[in-house]
């Protein structure tokens, strides 16, 4: 990867929809090799996919919980089904696997803490847990889909 390689996903990350003449522009490339350049970042999997953003308290699912799991099984086919639980509830978007105290750390968006029980009560239907804690976001402070760019290796060739 490159300064323009770089250049071109700093651009598409904090905008995805600037047109393949407005990235070339202010790449200072060509409209071609604008393009070639960012299929093949497409190609080696650096771009995974391009999507919208959107406002979630004006969807109506304002509040964030972030949910601590721990567990007592460890097991491969324990975590097929934890997996399988936590991809089907739409409002879960976020599922790390942990070291420390926590197994597993769970994002979700919801509406109210009504909607979180809820949404508690389908989870642990769905999978045995030993704990469940969760907290509830009161400020976002900082929240970006915007990766850092410095740490990226250098294309070789």
């Amino acid at each position: 990867m490159d300064e323009t390689d770089r250049k071109l996903l700093n651009l598409i990350q904090h905008d995805a929809a600037l047109s393949l003449d407005e990235l070339s522009e202010r790449a200072g490339l060509s409209r071609n090799a604008c393009w070639r350049r960012i299929k093949r970042l497409e190609d080696d999997g650096i771009i995974k996919g391009r999507v919208t953003l959107l406002d979630a308290s004006r969807i109506n699912v304002g509040l964030t919980a972030f949910i601590a799991l721990r567990t007592t099984e460890h097991s491969a086919s324990w975590l097929k089904q934890f997996s399988n639980a936590v991809r089907d509830i739409p409002e879960i978007i976020g599922v790390y696997r942990m070291t420390g105290d926590v197994d597993y750390l769970l994002q979700a968006v919801i509406p109210d803490v009504a909607a979180y029980d809820r949404l508690y009560q389908r989870l642990i239907g769905r999978i045995t847990l030993a704990d469940v804690s969760s907290s509830f976001v009161m400020q976002e402070i900082k929240a970006t889909t915007v990766l850092p760019l410095d740490y990226a290796p250098e294309r070789r060739g």
